[in-house]
């Protein structure tokens, strides 16, 4: 049975484009990658500020979208978070989806895919590391950066991938799995 790996877009903004860059990375690691690839969209979870009463390592959980949030982070084998940089960071609305959980994340690698500017999210992508590391999750080295995002979408808005970007996005997928089958044992 191949590992499961989910793909979360983390904004949750309207008229946001990480759909459609996200969508663009569950379609290629589809078609290159041994996992199978779950999209996880952030907002469909409607997930409010932070709002349980025990603390997550308890996972005590009284509320639904947490209920379900939980079961659906725990599914997982392995994460790649689709981030936007905002002002140097990634949304609040990741930070928000990580802090709900703890347990369900541990021991799991994950990798993100960034995008913005001439940064092209890099910087959200560096910030967001340390909060990944602190649940035990292991944040591979590799990444996918998109700088100039808005100057890759197509009229429609659908995101358009180059040599470059693509390459990135290989290589990831490759650490993502061989980390994913080291730390399944460490779940075990």
């Amino acid at each position: 049975m191949a590992l499961k790996l989910q793909v979360i877009i983390c904004s949750t903004r309207p008229g946001r484009v990480g759909p459609s860059v996200a969508k663009w990375f569950a379609d290629y690691a589809k078609a290159n990658s041994q996992f199978d690839i779950e999209l996880i969209d952030l907002v469909d979870f409607k997930l409010p500020v932070f709002d349980e009463p025990n603390h997550p390592a308890m996972r005590n959980y009284q509320h639904d979208h947490t209920k379900r949030w939980s079961a659906s982070v725990d599914s997982a084998d392995a994460f790649v978070f689709v981030t936007p940089e905002y002002n140097y960071c990634a949304p609040p609305s990741f930070y928000n989806a990580l802090n709900y959980l703890v347990k369900e994340w541990a021991y799991k690698p994950a990798g993100f895919v960034s995008y913005g500017g001439v940064s092209g999210g890099l910087r959200a992508a560096q910030q967001a590391k340390s909060l990944v590391t602190t649940l035990r999750m292991m944040a591979i080295t590799e990444g996918v950066m998109v700088p100039m995002v808005a100057t890759m979408l197509d009229e429609n808005k659908n995101f358009k991938s180059n040599e470059l970007i693509d390459k990135s996005a290989e290589t990831m997928l490759g650490e993502l799995h061989r980390w994913a089958v080291a730390l399944k044992t460490m779940r075990a």
